[in-house]
């Protein structure tokens, strides 16, 4: 098992896409918080940069799409996994449109492409979570049973488990890897109580980094390298007592990168990439 842990966390490539104006008023929401379109690109720049600039991955940047105001998450469209990309059947099916320029984008990166053809099925990427070990799949009103199995399917060399998601949009709405056998995750008893059932189905003893904001569990682990240890986390300014315990993370590259304006629209740090491993650099 140890040989499936070496990759774990790196990364050539991230396919990221633009900020519709249509974003603001018309993307899918559970709260009624007005965005401020603006900020919401100046944050989405701010993270694109990061991982052009500062983390140096070959950044794939699909253009918006009105048509598709909820585009910028690309993380709900594609699942990829090694050499392997599973296009996902979107829960909302006013998105499923979206995956037709990841699909385009993956190909040319000369992944291998499944696509979810079965009409009985949804899964959102928002709720796969690969420890590097296994997955864990969010039944949430966005990804269901049949989902799960085809993702299964896809990726036979790891183990998938099931996780019920009650109160939250997606699994990574309350839980991200944040290391290595890391899990940040939320201190609500629904997060705490969905840990548990993943603990009890693994094999595996995961270390848990719980943080007291609910959508500051979910951060983006990296290990690249001459960097090692990555994470992209919420920032001082939004959640300040996360971002403390973040901070005693000596061994990581912490980096804080606010999504304030894209969480009015149930996004996070992890909706707006898709990360791949191109071993051999295109």
């Amino acid at each position: 098992m140890a040989g499936l842990m070496d990759g774990f966390g790196c990364f050539t490539h991230a396919v990221v896409r633009g900020i519709p104006q249509s974003l603001a008023r018309e993307a899918l929401r559970s709260g009624s918080l007005e965005v401020d379109l603006l900020k919401a690109q100046e944050e989405h720049n701010e993270y694109v940069s990061v991982l052009k600039h500062r983390l140096e991955l070959e950044v794939i940047e699909l253009p918006a799409d009105e048509t598709l105001p909820d585009c910028v998450f690309v993380e709900d469209v594609a699942v990829v996994c090694g050499d392997t990309a599973l296009i996902t059947r979107l829960g909302a099916e006013s998105r499923r449109k979206e995956t037709e320029a990841m699909k385009r984008a993956l190909i040319e990166l000369g992944l291998n492409i499944v696509e979810m053809a079965d009409e009985s099925a949804t899964l959102d990427g928002g709720d796969v979570l690969f420890t590097g070990r296994e997955f864990f799949v969010g039944l949430s009103k966005r990804t269901n049973q049949r989902g799960a199995e085809i993702l299964a399917d896809t990726f036979k060399d790891y183990a998938v488990s099931t996780v019920p998601v009650l109160d939250r949009l997606h699994l990574k709405s309350f839980c991200s890897m944040a290391g290595p056998g890391l899990i940040a995750i939320d201190s609500s008893e629904p997060a705490q109580k969905a840990l548990k059932i993943m603990q009890q189905m693994s094999d595996h003893k995961y270390d848990k980094l719980t943080v007291p904001d609910d959508l500051a569990a979910n951060c983006v682990y990296m290990n690249l390298p001459g960097k090692g240890h990555v994470l992209l986390h919420c920032s001082p300014e939004e959640y300040p007592e996360s971002a403390k315990v973040f901070e005693k993370l000596k061994d990581h590259m912490l980096i804080p990168v606010s999504s304030r304006e894209k969480e009015k629209v149930d996004g996070s740090l992890t909706c707006c990439s898709v990360l791949i491993n191109k071993r051999n650099k295109i």
